[in-house]
């Protein structure tokens, strides 16, 4: 530690990349100060004394889920992350974030989205680590030629990818792109919100599974809300009935297929609905043991109204916005819950964002 109270930050673009913050800081204070912001979120909701474990720790080079930006300039391409508080693409040489299979990738995408026609200015390249290997998506601002496919052909076979897309549409599959839910198998679509971190993951449905009541039973039901490809639904269906709804029509169909494919159509159903505009309802949510939601950044919105009203006894919360979280807990407080117990998760390690699981009961 310098006489300023940091450390020498681990990555050479640290300070212009604005996919890091907090490097440079101590990892005692780092830490102390992430679980901090859980248990200010909570008080600011009225949960002064909540039971806030200790934080979980995820560390660097694990990240399985990457989002490169693309720039075309003056003849030249950038590929990195944006520049703190900026669209400006910052071109990186590396990213200790992220898993080494993934960093390994950074020259050769920049190679060949050099030399791809439909990328005219501005892009995206999303990688997704799978349980056998690399999924890659682009997304180009141009229409992909016939010889652009050729050479995104030729990089997945060079680089043994499972699969290579051009936004939703597979060019070439050489390897099911599977990926195992702790209890349920998918395969994801093209470029497929995962969860960053297989640890983080993990601890995520390892709390929530923790937080279900004591006395569910075969009969009992869960509902899960913003299921996505069925990151907690698989271990949610170990202990109860489960109704999954997600928005996403391309998660949702993914989430369907595996539950066929695993034999889970008895425990599971699954349903494609936009929450944000079609809430599951009151008279829906009766009957439940329990309410599992993973909402967006903005949070639930108009869903948390039917939770209120309703008579479910034990709400779980996953959240990756503590100001939202403390928004929306301050509404199940006035509902009559309680705080039961709360985890953070360091799911965005060397940065200000922070993931949590808070168990909520009557």
């Amino acid at each position: 530690m310098s006489s300023t109270g940091t450390v020498p930050a681990v990555c050479r673009h640290f300070g212009i990349c604005g996919g890091c913050t907090e490097q440079d800081v101590p990892e005692q204070i780092y830490h102390a100060a992430k679980r901090e912001r859980l248990i200010e979120a909570l008080a600011r909701a009225g949960f002064a004394d909540a039971p806030v474990a200790e934080m979980i720790a995820i560390p660097m080079g694990t990240r399985r889920r990457v989002d490169f930006a693309l720039l075309r300039q003056g003849g030249a391409v950038r590929l990195g992350l944006h520049a703190a508080k900026s669209r400006d693409v910052v071109d990186i040489a590396e990213c200790p974030l992220a898993l080494p299979a993934i960093a390994a990738l950074i020259a050769p995408l920049r190679e060949l989205v050099a030399k791809l026609s439909g990328f005219r200015k501005s892009g995206s390249v999303l990688i997704n680590a799978l349980d056998h290997g690399l999924d890659v998506s682009l997304a180009l601002d141009g229409a992909a030629s016939a010889a652009d496919r050729s050479w995104l052909i030729a990089f997945a076979r060079d680089h043994a990818l499972l699969r290579i897309s051009l936004g939703d549409e597979p060019v070439l599959v050489l390897r099911e792109p599977t990926l195992d839910l702790g209890g349920l198998t998918v395969i994801p679509p093209p470029g497929g919100f995962l969860q960053p971190t297989v640890a983080g993951e993990a601890a995520i449905r390892a709390a929530v599974v923790a937080g279900l009541p004591g006395k569910l039973t075969r009969k009992s039901w869960i509902v899960e809300l913003y299921a996505g490809v069925g990151t907690l639904t698989g271990a949610l269906a170990g202990h109860a009935r489960v109704h999954a709804v997600e928005g996403n029509k391309a998660a949702c169909a993914a989430l369907e297929a595996g539950v066929r494919q695993d034999g889970l159509a008895g425990r599971i159903t699954v349903e494609a609905r936009d929450l944000a505009r079609r809430p599951v309802t009151v008279k829906e949510l009766a009957g439940a043991a329990c309410v599992v939601l993973d909402p967006p950044f903005d949070g639930a919105g108009s869903q948390i109204g039917a939770i209120l009203e309703s008579k479910v006894p034990r709400a779980i919360y996953v959240s990756c916005n503590p100001d939202v979280l403390a928004r929306e807990a301050k509404l199940l407080r006035q509902a009559g819950y309680r705080v039961v117990a709360a985890a953070p998760i360091d799911q965005f390690p060397a940065s200000a964002h922070l993931e949590s699981v808070v168990v909520f009961g009557k």
